[in-house]
């Protein structure tokens, strides 16, 4: 990541980490219980969780393998993910900190990497894949949860203006077609693919950045003044004069290392 974009996320969600251990929206869903059931594991797995944030994935790999790896840029969000562990009684999981585009392994030590709502934090993408694969073992699953943006040059435009008004920390939602591309150009086979459409109620949505209630505002009416093309795509729902919901959507995807 570029300096200032790492700076961008540690202040962000250093200050949010809480707000992430209990988050509805990343504490359950039915993409963490996919993601488990799909992961095929036996008990004797090495789990690299990358961008661990609130420890979800840790917290729900952490009784079906051998040990996790809960690896984050932020320490505030590994002390907040150790405590909710510790909390839930994982005693497998360990921490630590860096950056998910230099991660800090040997080659070939882990069998799956995880990684959920957190790429479209992550400049250089392409690294982060191309680390992905080094650290894997030949076999080795990557278990990927991110938000997508549409193929639409237009809605994809207006989707991640969106998401960087409300935190600035955000990079870019990819489309589903990029996802192939730097997936098969990093070399993995992708085995399998799943859609999940997300429903965020505004308010909730914006609290858990902690935005303003000028920003709040300002977002609001940007969404409200968007062509009707984006309304309907995201189902832009309204409450007086402001917005009271819309509708995103994320894939989970697992790629094998051959």
């Amino acid at each position: 990541m570029s300096s200032s974009n790492k700076d961008n996320v540690r202040t962000q969600f250093g200050s949010n980490a809480a707000h992430y251990v209990s988050s509805s929206w990343h504490a359950g869903g039915k993409d963490l219980k996919k993601l488990i059931e799909i992961a095929q594991l036996n008990g004797t797995e090495q789990v690299l969780d990358v961008a661990t944030g609130g420890g979800h994935v840790a917290n729900a790999m952490a009784p079906f393998t051998r040990e996790v790896t809960a690896f984050d840029l932020t320490s505030e969000i590994l002390a907040a993910a150790k405590a909710f562990h510790q909390k839930n009684g994982r005693s497998n999981v360990k921490y630590i900190q860096g950056d998910a585009e230099k991660i800090p392994f040997s080659d070939k030590v882990f069998d799956v990497v995880t990684c959920r709502i957190a790429p479209h934090h992550f400049p250089n993408l392409n690294a982060f894949i191309s680390e992905t694969s080094r650290v894997l073992k030949e076999g080795g699953q990557f278990l990927l949860i991110d938000n997508t943006a549409p193929e639409a040059q237009e809605l994809d435009e207006f989707y991640n203006e969106v998401e960087k008004r409300r935190d600035y920390s955000h990079y870019r939602a990819w489309k589903k077609s990029e996802w192939i591309k730097f997936i098969e150009t990093a070399g993995f086979e992708i085995e399998e693919w799943h859609r999940f459409p997300k429903t965020f109620i505004f308010d909730d949505w914006c609290s858990r950045m902690n935005l303003s209630d000028e920003k709040k505002t300002s977002l609001a009416q940007y969404m409200l003044n968007a062509a009707p093309v984006c309304h309907k795509k995201f189902n832009i729902v309204t409450k007086g004069e402001t917005v009271y919901s819309f509708q995103g959507e994320s894939i989970l995807l697992k790629a094998l290392k051959p």
